[in-house]
């Protein structure tokens, strides 16, 4: 029943993967392992087993602890709809929306639900494994804080502090939160991990050893940079600024950068596919007319985020693509911008109203305030597939009649227009068996289900903490709490 909390200096240090990886390689030592976040902000999501929704790293975490997902994981998500407004998510369910002006108010009173998720995790495992949000060096967000310091000090669990050396500074990044938080916090924080490092470690040794007599922490470890970390599922948006291509791309999948595009993580198991490049497009770009399929994403404020696509132009594109005689896919949010209309009467993803949509699908969207959250299998263009729903609307219309999907209790899915060449449907994960995949590229896929490569990602990841990182000791700090 012990428990470890990681903390970064600053986001994106690599937290959610060293703690998969911290999960998946105390689960192959034999522990029962649980994960958990307090509070995430995430518009990329999961399904737990009963009907709830909690952030996408959580559950892959989850998957490293070779356990269900739980709603109790994360209890707390927030996903946010417009620059200063996010939808509430407690205990999977969602339970209103907060601005930048209530939110410091409502998320103190979420401590005790908070707590109580954490002690039920710790009555099913050996060891809870903590991640931090962000870093607690934002003491300007001190104040009623549940997902850092908040946390710790709360359920009394001791705290590693994760630097980025790949993004420089990460001396003074260590040092510095130690000057900044309070004497009670740093009270909290045992020790420090150097993450993301390439090269030799024995050149970052005099500045391992500052760090310790400086902040007065031990070191568990320097992480290299660690390759497989791409294996796993997409969580944070920052991953949509970096795009590698490929050298020799047989099919170019192009997939628009809307403002509030969420579960992009669909995409990813296409990226499994030799010779298949998945395009992130970024404002200001216009689709590639090479483009063998447009992808258009899941959005967590569709009606802002189609007129932000015609902003820049690309219903322009995406027209002539079909002109062209090539397809585009609509998932969720994508889906709904593909129809005739879309209509928010009651202001659940913005304000109140219509618009019309893309008109390449002879379908209408009424957006509702029951929200569908299920986990689905199915087939879908004569291939098997398993993924979820988490959307609000209902779709109708002619093109209803040709559903995409239809899941294995017999309800169907989506629509499709009679040439095929435009679709739309409501699953995520549509891509993860490589014979989905295979049905879209038409090709035959050489690559794995998005499963096993996850997997292997997984252990590949442990093993490299294995080898680099004092688990021991952690396991010994853990027991602390």
């Amino acid at each position: 029943m012990g428990a470890l909390m990681l903390q970064g200096t600053g986001s994106d240090v690599g937290k959610s993967v060293l703690v998969a990886g911290l999960c998946r390689a105390l689960a192959n030592r034999g522990l029962t392992v649980r994960p958990f976040k307090p509070q995430n902000m995430s518009n990329n999501a999961a399904v737990t087993d009963d009907g709830g929704e909690i952030g996408r790293a959580q559950a892959t975490q989850a998957i490293a602890c070779r356990a269900r997902p739980s709603v109790d994981m994360n209890p707390v998500l927030l996903k946010p709809q417009a620059d200063r407004t996010s939808q509430l998510i407690v205990h999977g369910r969602m339970r209103g929306t907060l601005t930048t002006g209530n939110w410091r108010q409502a998320r103190e009173p979420l401590l005790p639900e908070v707590l109580a998720s954490f002690r039920r995790l710790q009555d099913q495992a050996d060891i809870v494994v903590v991640e931090g949000a962000g870093s607690p060096a934002e003491i300007n967000l001190r104040g009623g804080d549940i997902a850092n310091m908040g946390f710790a000090r709360a359920a009394g669990v001791p705290v590693v502090l994760v630097g980025d050396i790949d993004r420089g500074g990460v001396i003074a990044a260590i040092i510095g939160t130690r000057a900044v938080i309070d004497a009670d916090d740093a009270a909290m924080i045992r020790g420090f991990l150097i993450n993301k490092f390439r090269g030799d470690p024995a050149l970052f040794a005099d500045g391992y050893r500052a760090i310790e007599a400086r902040a007065g922490w031990r070191g568990f470890g320097v992480v290299p940079w660690i390759a497989e970390a791409a294996g796993l599922p997409s969580e944070d948006a920052v991953v949509l600024e970096r795009h590698a291509p490929q050298a020799q791309a047989r099919l170019v999948v192009a997939c628009p950068i809307t403002p509030r595009i969420s579960n992009f993580d669909d995409l990813d198991p296409l990226k499994l596919e030799p010779g298949v490049e998945v395009m992130m497009i970024p404002p200001g770009r216009a689709i590639p007319a090479e483009a063998a399929l447009i992808l258009l994403a899941g959005s967590k404020s569709t009606i802002a985020d189609l007129a932000f696509v015609r902003a820049q132009g690309w219903d322009i594109d995406i027209k002539a693509h079909v002109r062209r005689g090539r397809p585009v896919l609509g998932l969720c949010g994508g889906y709904q911008m593909l129809g005739r209309r879309i209509a928010d009467p009651h202001g659940i993803e913005g304000p109140a109203g219509s618009v019309d949509g893309l008109g390449l699908l002879d379908v209408e969207t009424v957006l509702t305030g029951d929200k569908a959250l299920r986990q689905v299998t199915g087939e879908a263009r004569g291939a098997r597939f398993a993924g979820y729903e988490m959307h609000v609307g209902e779709t109708s219309g002619p093109d209803t009649a040709r559903p995409l999907a239809r899941f294995e209790d017999g309800r169907p899915d989506g629509a499709a227009r009679a040439d095929g060449l435009v679709a739309g449907c409501y699953v995520h994960g549509l891509f993860g068996m490589a014979e989905q995949r295979a049905a879209w590229l038409g090709v035959a896929s050489s690559g794995p289900d998005h499963a096993l490569a996850v997997d292997a990602a997984l252990n590949a990841i442990a093993a490299t903490l294995e080898a680099h990182v004092d688990i021991d000791g952690l396991i010994r700090l853990s027991e602390q709490q």
